[in-house]
């Protein structure tokens, strides 16, 4: 996109200027969201294309509830209805928008214009937010939907990972200071039962999703109850056949206008929560980049900086906590925006939910797409991990050293002060010297020490201080991972292809 802007605007500049037209589409803001980032099919979803159509196949189950149950709707009228719910004359719409005020009846205008024979009946009983609510919970739906299997392919890309590196011991971190070995499988299972939480907490708030229905301009239904001349059983058996038309299994039974804002509130929350679980997975990774353990995928004509031609920046990690960062506070707009709905509904949230819920799902679709990418090509660098637990790995077992001193019929007391004298001596050599950790060295000179030399090197092989991680990593996969990502089997081999 950016490449073809470019051009046009090369092709079209004359005398230092650019063409009317080209000067016209520069100055329009489109958000990175999606002219830069998200998938074509998230785009999509938030659309106003999906969202007019969406309008217009609400109006024909409306009107093919309203018919099934007595009202005088002809065929005729909802055949015509059916052949023109793509046929969208945007620009009839926005004129109609800008005599109205009113983004609904533009389009039920827009609509009329080409079904004349249904004019009549299209919107009947209905208020606005029968079409933008429900088109809301529709959207959120198949937004869930897309997420879903982008993230069951993020875990299985990184189980495969964990699987393959679950024995690897690696220098564990508390505090960022180096503590007990863990290994590379271990520390993946760690970002992956965060993931496995967002997958679970995903699945849920979209299972939870009810249709708003048919419920009037307050929520009361008392305009179908007209319409059906008091007949309550009609009125309930509409609300269940639009709902069933569109896809859902429940509809909310008492609402306001709206459908409770508190339904945004739990799509948001569980979004920001996996915003937050990526951030600390690519923050992981960044740190581990500095490390040189290891990296995101590096392409071969990459360039890491204009200045420093060595660098080999984590720039797809930082663009995930860049955007992560974003997609965490989004919960806040509909918090807000919950809390201060007076009565059956003000129309103060209608603006910010425009914003807010694309965003979320728009941000949450690239975040998904490249940490799959991230995943994908991981490299990891055994020999560096190694060099950095030689490094650390002598102060860890001096505990060990010291039971097996006792166990010769050493005194703990007095090995303890050994080692605790020969620690410090090799940590000034580390610290103030910028030298390599002689701690062993000094252990095998030292007489003290000599019943357990033979013993030494088992004492500090690093398999023997990553307890029973590899035995968790593989208990961890099958019986939690695996089975969570059962459902997606089919839609497991998909690459991709990121725009860096």
């Amino acid at each position: 996109m950016r490449t073809a802007r470019a051009a046009m605007a090369a092709d079209s500049c004359t005398d230092g200027g650019f063409s009317a037209e080209v000067e016209a589409e520069f100055l329009k803001y489109r958000s990175p969201l999606v002219s830069r980032y998200a998938s074509k099919e998230m785009a999509y979803n938030f659309s106003d294309r999906k969202k007019f159509s969406t309008w217009r196949k609400l109006w024909i189950y409306l009107a093919k509830g309203e018919q099934a149950l007595g009202l005088p709707i002809t065929d005729e009228q909802i055949q015509e209805m059916e052949a023109n719910v793509e046929k969208i004359d945007f620009k009839l719409a926005a004129e109609e928008e800008k005599r109205l005020r009113h983004d609904v009846m533009a389009h039920v205008h827009t609509f009329t214009h080409c079904c004349p024979k249904a004019a009549g009946i299209i919107h009947l009983g209905a208020t606005s937010c029968y079409v933008g609510d429900n088109t809301d919970l529709i959207v959120l739906r198949d937004g869930f939907n897309i997420l879903l299997p982008k993230l069951a392919r993020v875990i299985s890309r990184l189980a495969d990972f964990a699987e393959k590196y679950a024995t690897l011991p690696t220098l564990g971190f508390t505090h960022y200071q180096p503590a007990q070995l863990t290994t590379v499988g271990k520390r993946a299972c760690l970002w992956l039962q965060d993931l496995c939480m967002d997958m679970r907490n995903l699945q849920r708030a979209r299972d939870e999703l009810r249709f708003r229905g048919v419920k009037g301009t307050t929520g009361t239904q008392a305009s179908f109850l007209q319409l059906f001349e008091g007949n309550h059983e009609k009125v309930e058996e509409l609300d269940r056949m639009v709902t069933e038309m569109a896809g859902f299994k429940q509809t909310y039974l008492v609402t306001g206008q709206t459908y409770s804002r508190k339904v945004d509130i739990d799509s948001l929350s569980v979004l920001s929560s996996l915003g937050a679980t990526v951030h600390k997975i690519c923050t992981d990774i960044r740190l581990l980049a500095n490390l040189k353990e290891i990296e995101e995928p590096f392409e071969k004509d990459q360039i890491g900086s204009s200045a420093m031609p060595y660098k080999r920046n984590p720039m797809r990690s930082e663009r995930c906590c860049s955007l992560a960062r974003h997609l965490m506070t989004l919960v806040m707009d509909p918090l807000q925006t919950a809390a201060v709905q007076w009565f059956e509904r003000t129309l103060d949230d209608s603006a910010n939910r425009r914003i807010s819920l694309a965003e979320a799902f728009l941000t949450a679709d690239i975040v998904l797409s490249t940490l799959q990418n991230v995943c994908e090509g991981l490299v990891v660098y055994p020999k560096v991990i190694e060099r950095h637990i030689r490094h650390e790995l002598p102060f860890m077992a001096t505990e060990n050293i010291i039971m097996a001193m006792v166990k010769t019929g050493g005194n703990r007391q007095d090995c303890h002060e050994k080692i605790r004298v020969l620690s410090q001596q090799a940590a000034a050599v580390v610290k103030q010297e910028g030298g390599d950790n002689d701690l062993i060295s000094r252990i095998k000179a030292d007489p003290y020490f000599s019943p357990i030399l033979p013993q030494l090197d088992a004492l500090l092989d690093p398999d023997t201080f990553t307890g029973r991680a590899p035995q968790q990593v593989v208990k961890f996969l099958l019986l939690e991972v695996r089975p969570l990502l059962a459902p997606y089997e089919d839609k497991m081999n998909v690459k991709v292809d990121l725009e860096l």
